[in-house]
């Protein structure tokens, strides 16, 4: 039963899925008219491009990516009053013991870079030391580096059979990978370009609302429809 209702509960986060990429399409769009150019935008997508480069070109660092999978699940435990332990790391595949977990902590490596997340703590460090940040455009490169890493190994790992996806469910759990990840590079262009939270919130309330809106509208259409149909019978 229960697994139903997070399969339900996935289904009805769809429209939202679709929203949020709208939302993030608009984003692009706004933070490209004043931001396309420069120097950090530039070196942020040197990254990307980078790290698939080396993606294409060489060994994947297959122990990285998994030491990051396990040091995330321990991070979003922490965070969540767990407490971690008995951390292994191999070639295929590792593991970390919790006291307890939830399903942010169990999905927490698919929508959470946190290599990423290590450069930018990091580059706050450096930032309360040396103002203004030294060498911006090399730190918006490891951004970059990192987060196209993440998103690589996540989509390759998805496409295998996850216990942690199996655990809520393929529906339920990528509709919520989806999303996280979606509002966590939002958030980053909110921060980081020149679209603003309050861009991000109205275009969320709009897009939103018109998805659910018309899958109503066509859920209420085909009930009318197959009534038409039975009552001319």
């Amino acid at each position: 039963m229960a697994a139903f209702l997070r399969f339900l509960l996935g289904v009805c986060l769809l429209p939202m899925c679709w929203a949020f990429l709208r939302v993030f399409l608009d984003a692009v769009s706004i933070a490209g008219e004043t931001s396309a150019f420069s120097a950090e935008v530039i070196a942020l997508l040197g990254g990307i491009a980078a790290f698939i480069l080396c993606w294409a070109a060489i060994t994947r660092p297959v122990r990285a990516y998994v030491l990051g999978h396990e040091l995330t699940h321990a991070l979003w435990g922490l965070v969540f009053g767990a407490r971690p332990s008995d951390l292994k790391v191999g070639a295929n595949g590792g593991s970390v013991r919790l006291t307890k977990t939830n399903v942010l902590i169990t999905l927490a490596p698919y929508f959470f870079p946190f290599y990423t997340f290590i450069v930018i703590v990091v580059g706050l460090i450096t930032y309360a030391f040396l103002r203004p940040l030294p060498y911006l455009p090399l730190w918006m490169f490891l951004i970059g580096f990192t987060w196209a890493f993440h998103i690589l190994f996540t989509m390759q790992t998805l496409c295998e059979r996850q216990p942690d996806v199996k655990i809520y469910g393929r529906v339920f759990s990528w509709s919520i990978i989806f999303l996280a990840n979606l509002i966590i590079v939002l958030v980053w262009l909110a921060c980081a370009t020149s679209y603003t939270f309050s861009a991000m919130y109205s275009s969320s309330i709009s897009h939103i609302s018109n998805s659910y809106v018309c899958v109503g509208s066509s859920i209420w259409s085909a009930v009318k429809f197959i009534y038409i149909k039975i009552k001319g019978e």
